[in-house]
């Protein structure tokens, strides 16, 4: 089966606007080619803060508080008018979701940070990322996962029609996993973290999903192909214009294994020119060549 979708930011500040694009370009009807499409609640970090991919899933977690700093956002004692921002976002997110897809039955995803990015980019009160905390890096997965089990079910009470998935976004992993973090002061970098506390977090958030379809995205040049296989997650999203040939064996192994694999193929610069029959020509090769 070929499905379409889109990831990332959208551009504008307008959700009602993009909510009805995206299920008219994605939603009720299949494509003559056999091609069906897979809509999903996007991001617009146009608005501001707390509508980007950190600040936005820091918004998900129980317990624990974040404001925006000049560094970033930090976690605090208490939640403050950032944090109420925030929550006023994703109101009005689902809000014009639940009007966009009113009667809708079919496939949606809904998307998060993973743990491993939130860590990377989340700061504590003492000025340093809170992955420098076995703690708090613990914390942060649980809270997390309690948070999209929240979301998961509020989507499914909106629009009960709803075939839900869950796609986690990782951006961060390969430089937590490769010590490529900077330090605060910025002439150092942080500690690696072992694979083995990666993939338990990870697997702590995918779970929170239940039985549904979830996807694990990782858009950098070196995913971490094998750990990102063994979290159970069900689906793998990749860049492919950033595959090497072992990158291409690491995916057919997943499609071996059972896994929908997602190709990021298409350019997301607007001013780039593309043309869709040369790109899918591009990945049916290197598939081929696999």
């Amino acid at each position: 089966m070929i499905r379409a979708s889109g990831i990332g930011s959208w551009p504008g500040v307008d959700v009602r606007e993009t909510l009805t694009v995206l299920r008219e370009l994605l939603g009720d009807h299949d494509n003559a080619d056999g091609v069906s499409g897979v809509p999903y609640l996007p991001e617009l970090p146009g608005r501001g803060p707390g509508s980007d991919l950190i600040g936005r899933s820091a918004g998900l977690l129980v317990g624990l508080p974040v404001d925006l700093q000049p560094m970033g956002w930090r976690f605090v004692d208490r939640p403050g008018r950032d944090a109420a921002r925030t929550g006023a976002l994703w109101s009005e997110d689902l809000d014009e979701l639940a009007e966009a897809f009113d009667g809708y039955t079919g496939p949606l995803r809904l998307t998060v940070a993973g743990p491993w990015t939130l860590t990377a980019g989340i700061w504590l009160h003492r000025g340093e990322r809170v992955i420098v905390d076995e703690g708090a890096r613990r914390d942060v997965a649980e809270s997390l996962a309690e948070g999209i089990r929240d979301l998961l079910a509020t989507v499914q009470r909106l629009v009960p029609g709803a075939d839900l998935a869950l796609q986690v976004d990782e951006p961060s992993l390969p430089a937590v996993l490769e010590g490529r973090l900077p330090t605060a002061s910025g002439f150092g970098m942080m500690r690696a973290i072992d694979p083995q506390e990666a993939l338990g977090a990870l697997r702590t958030v995918l779970a929170a999903a239940g039985e549904r379809h979830t996807v694990i995205h990782c858009c950098a040049a070196h995913a971490p192909l094998p750990l990102l296989r063994r979290t159970g997650a069900t689906g793998l999203s990749v860049d492919t214009t950033l595959l090497s040939p072992r990158g291409w064996e690491g995916l057919a192994v997943a499609a071996e294994e059972g896994i929908a694999v997602y190709a990021g193929c298409v350019p997301t610069d607007p001013a780039a020119a593309w043309a869709p029959r040369e790109i899918a020509e591009e990945v049916a090769t290197a598939w081929h060549r696999v």
